[in-house]
């Protein structure tokens, strides 16, 4: 049964990748051109939209190899190890700077709302910002817990 709900896991984060990637080649260069339509005077600004998006990409596929390892190691029965623990601190940094990433473009948001007299979309631009965040205090948080039941266990294992 565990191997099955696993493999679920395993076969969810291969499709939380594909969106991603479909609005990578899609919409990112569709946002590099609204801005640049935006922002006449400062046309490369459309190059650094571009570029900011792609590189949040890049932390993003790899916190999702990096849960795809840590549903490997609970596969093998390596669930409390160290493995698994520096996993979980590797997807919290990764998180962390997609929010940062996703924050730097957010004046764009701002003079786009601006622009357009809908203050909603600065709104929708603080979406992927604090959902980063909230992923990234929920790998902290698993990853103590981790870290303390691995102490608990070696703690015991002298013991005995």
């Amino acid at each position: 049964m565990r191997r099955v709900s696993t493999l679920f896991l395993k076969i969810a984060v291969i499709f939380i990748g594909l969106p991603v990637l479909a609005l990578c080649i899609f919409l990112v260069p569709e946002i590099g051109n609204i801005t640049a339509k935006l922002l006449p005077e400062f046309s490369y600004v459309k190059y650094l939209v571009s570029i900011d998006f792609y590189a949040a990409a890049i932390p993003f596929y790899f916190a999702l190899y990096q849960a795809f390892k840590l549903l490997s190691y609970i596969d093998k029965n390596k669930a409390f190890s160290e493995l698994s623990v520096k996993a979980l601190m590797k997807i919290k940094y990764c998180a962390i700077t997609i929010s940062i990433l996703h924050m730097l473009v957010l004046p764009l948001f701002y003079l786009f709302a601006d622009k357009d007299d809908a203050p909603g979309v600065v709104f929708i631009g603080l979406v992927v910002p604090f959902a980063s965040m909230v992923i990234a205090v929920f790998a902290a948080v698993l990853q103590r817990l981790l870290q303390e039941a691995i102490n608990i266990k070696s703690e015991n294992d002298l013991t005995i």
